[in-house]
This record gives C-alpha cells, sequence and structure tokens, in this order.
C-alpha cells in the first residue's frame, strides 16, 4: 500500500528533466527499463520498458509499481502491448502522484506538477520515430470523476498528443459516461478499438 506522506505541495519535487538525468537509488536493468525518476518517491512520471514501437498507457495515478515489481494492473499492460504486437509499454499517468487508494491524491491541484507531468508526456511521444504517430491507449476509466482538476489534465494531454499525431486507442467496453476501460479487468484476449479523442473531449468539457 502507498498512501501520500502528505499533499503533493509539501514534498521536494524534481522537474522532470533533473529527473531524467538523476542517478537510480535502487537496482535495475537501465537497458531495459524506462524509470523516472529512477527511485521510488511520492510521485511518478513515467515507468516501462525499452523499445522502438512502445504502447503508451494513461491511468490516473502511479501505484507502488517499479522495475521488475509491476503490480497487476501494469502486468495487464505489458501483457496486452505484447498481444497486440507492441515490443514494449510505458505506463504514464493523468496524475503523477502515488497513492494506492485514489481517494487520498491531492485534494487541491497540483499545477506544478502537472506542468512537469506533460513535459514528460511530451518526451514519451517524442520517443517514436518521426514518421510513426504514437499508439496512446486511453486507460483512466471512471476514475477520471474522482477529483474536479482530473478532467482539465486529460485535455492538456490530448492536446499535447495532437502535436505528434498520436492514435488513440481503448481496450475492452467504455463505460455509459464514454469513459475508456482500466486495464486491470480486461480480458487476456482484448483487442485495440479506436478512440475518437476529440469526440470524448468535448463530452467532457461539457462537463466544466
Amino acid at each position: 500500500m502507498h498512501i501520500p506522506s502528505g499533499a503533493s505541495q509539501t514534498v521536494e519535487i524534481l522537474s522532470f528533466r533533473d529527473a531524467l538525468q538523476a542517478a537510480p537509488k535502487e537496482p535495475y536493468d537501465e537497458t531495459k527499463w524506462l524509470y523516472v525518476p529512477p527511485f521510488y518517491d511520492e510521485y511518478r512520471y513515467i515507468l516501462g520498458t525499452r523499445g522502438s514501437n512502445p504502447l503508451i498507457c494513461i491511468g490516473i495515478n502511479p501505484s507502488t509499481a517499479r522495475p521488475g515489481d509491476l503490480d497487476n494492473t501494469l502486468k495487464s499492460v505489458e501483457r496486452i502491448a505484447h498481444s497486440s504486437g507492441f515490443d514494449s509499454f510505458i505506463m504514464f499517468n493523468v496524475y503523477p502522484q502515488r497513492s494506492t487508494d485514489p481517494n487520498a491524491m491531492d485534494q487541491t491541484f497540483n499545477a506544478e506538477l502537472h506542468a512537469e507531468n506533460l513535459a514528460a508526456f511530451r518526451y514519451v511521444l517524442s520517443l517514436y520515430a518521426r514518421d510513426q504517430r504514437p499508439a496512446v491507449w486511453a486507460a483512466w476509466g471512471t476514475l477520471i470523476e474522482k477529483r474536479p482538476y482530473l478532467i482539465p489534465a486529460v485535455l492538456d494531454l490530448v492536446a499535447l498528443g495532437e502535436e505528434f499525431g498520436a492514435e488513440w486507442l481503448t481496450f475492452g467496453r467504455r463505460s455509459k459516461a464514454g469513459h475508456p476501460h482500466h486495464p486491470l479487468y480486461l480480458r487476456a484476449d482484448s483487442t485495440p478499438e479506436p478512440f475518437d479523442v476529440r469526440a470524448y473531449c468535448a463530452a467532457l468539457s461539457e462537463r466544466l
């Protein structure tokens, strides 16, 4: 279990650039794993495997997973990525604060943390070759309704994805409100479906 020690505004936050360049504080294979920051902390920007054709999965917020010690959600993400023809996966999140219980996420939006998260997303999208469209799996589920600031945060991620021509996908049945399915309870034989993220965002915007 991981419950934040306090609001993210009360802890020291490394910028994404500094976190990307930081030295690991725990042993793992850096040639296989992409882990930013490269140690366990109150927040996590990126966790994934290295490859030339990654599936970028976006959940709500990170939990306890780390290289070589994936939680059940990340195990499902890895399985679905490989069964769908991708050689790697990258787990990203709408909000980077670690919390096993989403109810313990920040009550107040941390704009600085979000800005660094956007920098991390830009970096992830840039890992694709110029002639490739990044494959982005919307996977935040109904938890998008957990905090008011999460919807605007998603809209920012979508806008950034458009700069890179991202191809949005979902796996599994969507909720009645149109929210994409969370990875944890997906069938093993789930296949990707195109996700009209513009229409989804338009519906979200009406709720702001």
